[in-house]
């Protein structure tokens, strides 16, 4: 008996969509992600994976709860240039998303008080929206900045 898991399947990825480089730790786990930029706003992105999936082969709860998670934290990296931790993360369950769907998730700044991010967010599959809610976010670490971040605007390619 062998306990090989099946290779990742070959999918195909939305236009303008591209992968995130990301190499370390939890995500790697979860990964791939993808990111668009359109008009100013991020969106990120995944296909639902064996990995990804629960015993019903329906996106895992955890899966969406994590995506969500990054989907609507990210646009602090994109407003200031810094690692960001999770303070609450406030999701309803609408609908599930199955192996094979393309999911999506965004979210926009509601307020910012200090040094924190009251952001409202909303990940779906084509038509169907599976999760709505919110949370906050903080702002831990400046690093570099990266192509697409207001901090990285102006610099030199």
């Amino acid at each position: 008996m062998s306990d090989d898991v099946a290779a990742p399947a070959q999918f195909e990825i939305p236009d303008g969509y591209v992968a995130l480089d990301w190499r370390r730790g939890f995500v790697r786990q979860i990964g791939p992600l993808y990111r668009r930029a359109q008009n100013g706003a991020y969106t990120m992105g995944f296909r639902v994976e064996d990995h990804h999936t629960n015993g019903m082969t329906n996106a895992h709860g955890g899966m969406l709860m994590s995506f969500a998670d990054m989907a609507w934290g990210h646009v602090v990296s994109v407003e200031t240039s810094s690692y960001w931790v999770t303070v609450r993360l406030t999701l309803d369950f609408l609908s599930s998303a199955r192996l094979g769907d393309w999911v999506e998730g965004a979210s926009e700044v509601l307020s910012k008080a200090d040094d924190l991010y009251v952001v409202r967010g909303r990940i779906w599959s084509g038509d169907r929206t599976l999760i709505t809610g919110g949370g906050v976010f903080k702002p831990i670490q400046k690093r570099d900045p990266r192509p697409g971040e207001k901090a990285f605007q102006g610099q030199a390619s």
